[in-house]
């Protein structure tokens, strides 16, 4: 009831004045339909021809209505709202809430009566209530505020004298400038809206829509009201937006298994439940989700065209003179080193399996959450999952890369390039065949520092040369998952694999490599995304971001998936324990840490740390020496544990410790940060066992 009487509420709200209340609501209501029978799909992992039917077939309102109260329960699940542009704007709510009361009232209950359900009779007569009086929603005066044109926002596009930003969203005026070195997205992102409106923007990046914390920070931003013309402008140029994509962006999005975890599904952000954290290698259904855009779909053809771009021209700037002179853009143009190399060169090369743990930046974010809230989605524990990835070396593809570029200029490699050495190489602008000296080749390229990764999406990051080209590093270019072909959620047709780093440096969908002096430029790389700030620093502006490494090489995590009493309360026992009391419980779980450093212990406390229990590793323990890159599971079958004031429940906690002795703070304050990342605190879990 309550999630139907939500959904009512969002579809009339969607609605900026009262003579487009109609039109507004039958277009939402059509793009309701159509995110609603794909969550449906999502949640019931269908793929009927009656369900994609409704993905292009508009509904009349009467033919839908049971549809929505039967996907209210799935929206609701998901946290994540029903898809449209413009349907979530926290002030024209207001403004649509004054001059819609009475439609809203009226459309409210047909949709409760025709789904059959009896709305809270609480909501209906506040609605009724506040029409009558002519009450807004808000203490605030929206009439009070200041009316701008389009034409004075866009002279706040960061660029004129006082550089200040204006944006425009749901007829509302925003001054986000003291936001933007915030933005959990990076700067560069919210640049793109710079004196101009955010509706076209959000409808991509539909994250915003996921939870309140937009809404909220925007109130704190707003500056004025934009004129009703030029916001029907907006609203004109929305409409005009979908009406020529003819289809949803996330349209072609893969069906997903039930068996996830779904936090928001444009863009896909699913985890793998607690219960299904229990397989060594996670089947590919149930490898965990972390979309920032649509996936990408490439047809038969483009797969067929497809080529992995190779930019080697660092080896040749870095032989070319220091000078500069008039010339220096040809010369540069004429020195630029791109390779294109086909998946079919790619399969070629010598095969290679690694199985490795990734897990997403912002696993565990949601116990940060309950010391201080953050920006991001709110994972539990299951933003991680290991997969056994095929494909080919990095330093195998570079050299694919460098010798057809070679046989290009007509350069043959010489004698001493075939033997490894590495001086032919500097006057060639190739790299070595082989890689063994890598000391060497740093040292005739001292500028090489980064590798850098692009994505078909846009993505951009990148990882340093030592663990790029180390033969010890099995960085790899996969195009298998588990034995079978990449699918497309997880990077289809090439994903770059970096062990014992951010799973966010294992780029989906590459499409680019390129030797580099500096780091990938973006957001991903150089914004605040992917960078934890000190637990003081609540504003981004009060540090140097520049400074400030990004996410790479992670630390030392752990979790526990099952608890239960090693003595069996039989059924006519007392139900409830004696509160401070010792049972013995037995549990098992998870742990992992990056840089490949092998799991060498994991403790487990059931009376906050007076005693630990040292749990047996039982998979995983046979892993090289400092190339450990996957998970361990353990297992500790008797674990005292005291009784918590509920006289039902128990609290477990758990600390992995690595091969150099680096463990797990017992606490989230002293590391907690605004984004919300690379929680290694200790792991609580209270747990019921009785």
């Amino acid at each position: 009831i309550d999630a139907l009487a939500l959904l009512s509420l969002r579809i009339v709200f969607g609605s900026r004045l009262s003579a487009r209340t109609h039109k507004r609501t039958n277009k939402m209501s059509s793009m309701i339909m159509t995110r609603s029978s794909r969550l449906l799909r999502l949640r019931h992992g269908s793929s009927s021809t009656a369900g994609r039917a409704n993905l292009t077939h508009r509904p009349s309102a009467s033919s839908m209505l049971p549809s929505l109260s039967a996907s209210s329960s799935s929206l609701s699940t998901t946290n994540q709202r029903p898809y449209s542009h413009n349907q979530y704007r926290h002030h024209s709510q207001r403004a649509a809430f004054k001059h819609d009361a009475n439609y809203f009232v009226t459309a409210a209950s047909a949709i409760a009566a025709a789904s059959g359900v009896l709305m809270g009779s609480s909501l209906l007569c506040q609605c009724e209530a506040n029409a009558a009086l002519e009450t807004p929603i808000d203490e605030e005066n929206d009439d009070e505020l200041p009316t701008y044109t389009m034409a004075q926002v866009k002279r706040n596009d960061g660029k004129g004298t006082d550089k200040r930003v204006w944006m425009t969203y749901g007829g509302f005026v925003y001054d986000v400038t003291d936001f933007i070195a915030n933005h959990p997205g990076g700067s560069e992102k919210i640049l793109l809206a710079a004196g101009g409106s955010v509706e076209p923007h959000w409808h991509l990046y539909r994250q915003h829509f996921a939870s309140d914390l937009p809404q909220q920070l925007m109130e704190k931003m707003l500056i004025g009201q934009l004129h009703p013309t030029d916001q029907e402008k907006v609203d004109d140029d929305m409409e005009k937006l979908i009406d020529d994509e003819g289809e949803d962006p996330y349209e072609h999005e893969p069906i997903r298994s039930p068996l996830l975890k779904v936090h928001g599904d444009t863009p896909m952000n699913a985890e793998v439940r607690v219960d299904n954290l229990r397989d060594y290698i996670t089947p590919v259904a149930e490898f965990y989700i972390r979309h920032h855009h649509p996936v990408p779909l490439l047809s038969e053809k483009e797969v067929e065209d497809f080529r992995l771009d190779v930019d080697l021209s660092l080896l040749s700037k870095a032989n070319s003179t220091s000078g500069k002179n008039d010339d220096d853009e040809g010369k540069e143009k004429k020195s630029q080193k791109l390779a294109k190399i086909s998946l079919a060169q790619i399969k070629s090369l010598p095969k290679v399996e690694v199985t490795t743990t990734l897990q997403c930046s912002g696993n565990r974010r949601s116990g940060f959450n309950d010391f201080r809230r953050t920006s991001g989605t709110p994972w539990g524990q299951g933003a991680i999952s290991t997969a056994k990835w095929g494909g080919a070396r990095l330093v195998d593809v570079l050299m694919l890369a460098s010798e057809q570029l070679a046989n290009d200029e007509n350069v043959s490699p010489s004698k001493e390039v075939k033997k490894g050495t590495a001086s032919t190489s500097k006057n060639t602008g190739t790299l070595p065949q082989t890689l063994q000296n890598l000391q060497t080749l740093i040292d005739q390229y001292p500028n090489l520092q980064h590798l850098r990764f692009e994505s078909i999406d846009g993505m951009h990051a990148s990882i340093d040369s030592i663990k790029a080209l180390s033969p010890f590093g099995d960085v790899i270019i996969a195009y298998e998952m588990n034995d079978e072909p990449l699918p497309r959620d997880h990077g289809y047709p090439l994903r770059a694999i970096v062990p014992g780093y951010a799973a966010v440096r294992n780029v989906k969908w590459l499409s680019k490599l390129e030797l580099a002096e500096e780091q990938a430029m973006g957001a991903w790389q150089r914004g605040l995304n992917y960078k934890v700030l000190p637990p003081s620093v609540v504003d981004a502006k009060e540090v140097d971001l520049d400074r400030m490494p990004g996410l790479g090489e992670v630390s030392v995590f752990s979790g526990i998936t099952h608890v239960s009493r090693v003595d069996e309360v039989k059924s006519d026992e007392k139900k409830k324990m004696v509160p401070g009391e010792t049972v013995l419980v037995k549990a098992s779980g998870w742990a992992w840490a990056g840089g490949g450093r092998n799991i060498v212990r994991v403790d487990v406390t059931g009376n906050s740390g007076e005693s630990w229990s040292n749990a047996n590793i039982t998979q995983g323990s046979n892993q090289q020496y400092k190339k450990a890159w996957a998970w361990v599971f353990w297992e500790s079958p008797s674990i005292p544990a005291t009784v918590c004031e509920d006289g039902i429940s128990v609290e477990l906690s758990c600390k992995g410790v690595d091969i150099a002795f680096n463990t797990q703070p017992e606490s989230s304050d002293g590391i907690w940060n605004v984004r919300g990342l690379a929680n290694n605190s200790w792991f609580r879990l209270r747990h019921r066992v009785v």
